[in-house]
């Protein structure tokens, strides 16, 4: 099986206030409704090849079109993929772009044979979802993930989501079993 092409279906931004970055991306292009919203623990963290702290972050997803977007705000202070790309100044930044990938490992090594490492890998639903160090190809990293039930019922919430409510601007729970 083929890893390529690398087909990115997320862009995501970290921002330093998540009620705040939804607002403001509700104000100027009216995205909503944004779904998450909750702390999450990216536990068994590896960070640049060495067991690190897990990752704390809250997030939510949101679609604009065929694109969906997510809006994260890091609330732990271990060193990571996300910490890498927080801007002193505290402005929103687009910290990656996500594949789904079919063969994880396979994209991933591709990836980390043309020179881009992994920086931060950790568990989720079982399996492993990993940053890597993109940015010297587009200024921002890709996510990996594999291609699991649950990420995909993820998107497919914010997509109906999006559908019933448009332009809505709550931050409302997934519904979706985690």
């Amino acid at each position: 099986m083929s890893i390529l092409p690398v087909t990115l279906v997320q862009m995501a931004f970290l921002v330093p206030s998540l009620e705040e970055g939804c607002e403001a991306l509700n104000r100027a292009y009216g995205w909503g409704p944004f779904l998450g919203g909750t702390e999450g623990v990216l536990a068994d963290h590896v960070y640049r090849g060495t067991p690190a702290d897990p990752i704390r972050i809250r997030g939510v997803f949101v679609q604009t079109g065929t694109i969906n977007v997510e809006v994260i705000e890091v609330v732990s202070d271990a060193p990571s993929a996300f910490h890498e790309m927080l801007r002193a100044d505290g402005q929103p930044v687009l910290h990656h772009c996500a594949t789904f990938a079919a063969d994880y490992e396979g994209t991933r090594d591709h990836l980390v044979a043309q020179g881009y490492p992994v920086v931060s890998e950790f568990g989720f639903a079982g399996r492993r979802i990993c940053y890597v160090d993109t940015r010297p190809l587009l200024g921002f990293m890709t996510e990996i993930y594999p291609d699991l039930p649950v990420i995909r019922a993820m998107y497919a919430e914010t997509v109906e989501a999006t559908a019933a409510r448009p332009g809505a601007s709550d931050i409302s729970p997934f519904s979706t079993p985690r």
